[in-house]
């Protein structure tokens, strides 16, 4: 007897989509690993490993399910690393992986969620159910580790162990990691920044001028270097206020620690047990990092100052970075007027402005967690009225001065 079609169709239908279950669940195992091996924070990395196992064992029943629906076991299709690799990703840093991580599973309880109304087979809804608790678990575990404390699972049971937690953080004592981006996000500011005055000068200028090329360039290339030495200037000095401001706070840690090592002890096993540890694990991890006084300084430093020299800026990687992305962005609005003048010029300048300016707002995403398109437009919204502004000014100016 010929099987039903229509049960044949229904059946490939949830076939597919666990299969589509499977290959997400694997993806987020391999990224959150990942991530856990590139975390330099001792206590992250540990609730980041703890997520990918988590995810291990949905994809677990992911395969069983679909093993006894006699479908052949399902390849694995990503990537070794998972999302970490993407440029998103790399260019954010590590908390920005983390708030996409956490957008990632909000939309996975929401499909599990629409699953379990179009699915219609019993064994898969099972595990949905089950699935659906530990996304929502996963979900409050995220945000938590992003807002700078340990969630407690429902079982009351923190997730992190002190030992596997102590081994960490004395393996990673001597790896330096800078903040992954951090240039990347000057870059951009930078080209923005200068985007978007020279544009306003040109704009200003030309409805002054009539497109006067030579005025027009005249105006935007001193407003070009006048804008890269002031944006590399002021990041340079920013960046190297930041660090002797640290430098001075740990100056002033130091001197605490050695007035008084047993309130500094006391004082860092409070903050680990604000992030969930309980006070005798806290207490044990703080024994055995105060017996090296360096690991001990920046341990209780890290946490009193909530960054680490590791993760400042450079000041002259912000300098040079800022200076030459605002020279570059600042340019654009200019280059028409290198070949024409006039109205022509006038018309090119805003296109490819307006064309930089969405290219520059699309780029922002990389760093932010906005889709890329909302992000551009906005960006190219801004510049219009920006130049739109410029120019109706630089007329008044111009009829002003005739």
């Amino acid at each position: 007897m010929a099987l039903d079609p229509w049960k044949n169709a229904r059946m490939r239908k949830v076939i597919a989509s666990l299969e589509g279950n499977w290959q997400a669940e694997m993806d987020g195992h391999h990224t959150y690993l990942a991530l856990a091996d590139r975390e330099p924070d001792a206590m992250r990395a540990q609730v980041l490993r703890h997520l990918a196992h988590a995810e291990l064992d949905h994809a677990a029943l992911w395969a069983g399910r679909l093993s006894e629906l006699g479908a052949p076991p399902p390849k694995y299709s990503g990537g070794p690393n998972g999302h970490a690799d993407s440029l998103a990703s790399r260019a954010g840093g590590p908390l920005m992986a983390l708030r996409r991580l956490e957008i990632d599973e909000s939309r996975d309880i929401a499909r599990y969620g629409s699953q379990l109304k179009e699915l219609g087979d019993e064994g898969s809804i099972a595990i949905l159910n089950h699935v659906i608790e530990d996304e929502k678990e996963h979900y409050r575990e995220l945000s938590a580790l992003l807002r700078g404390h340990a969630h407690l699972p429902l079982g009351g049971k923190p997730i992190v162990n002190a030992r596997g937690l102590l081994d960490e953080m004395l393996a990673k004592r001597d790896l330096g990691r800078t903040q992954a981006g951090s240039w990347i996000g000057d870059a951009i500011y930078g080209v923005n920044d200068g985007l978007g005055a020279i544009f306003g000068i040109v704009s200003g200028v030309s409805g002054a001028t009539a497109g006067n090329g030579h005025y027009v360039l005249l105006a935007g290339l001193a407003g070009m270097i006048a804008s890269a030495l002031s944006m590399g200037s002021g990041a340079y000095l920013a960046a190297k206020s930041e660090r002797e401001i640290y430098q001075a706070e740990v100056h002033r840690e130091q001197e605490a620690m050695l007035m008084n090592p047993g309130e500094a002890r006391e004082l860092l096993s409070l903050y680990y047990q604000v992030k969930g540890l309980p006070e005798e694990d806290a207490t044990r991890v703080v024994d055995h990092i105060a017996g090296d006084p360096d690991q001990f300084l920046k341990a209780l430093t890290a946490e009193r100052l909530d960054t680490s020299e590791d993760g400042l800026k450079v000041p002259w990687v912000s300098a040079t970075s800022g200076m030459l992305s605002t020279a570059v962005g600042a340019t654009i609005p200019i280059l028409p007027f290198f070949f024409m003048s006039g109205t022509p010029a006038i018309l090119a300048a805003a296109a490819i402005s307006l064309v930089a300016h969405f290219a520059v707002g699309a780029a922002k995403s990389l760093i932010t967690v906005r889709s890329w398109w909302s992000s551009g437009l906005e960006m190219t919204a801004v510049g219009a009225v920006e130049g739109v502004v410029t120019y109706a000014i630089g007329l008044w100016l111009g009829h002003l001065g005739a």
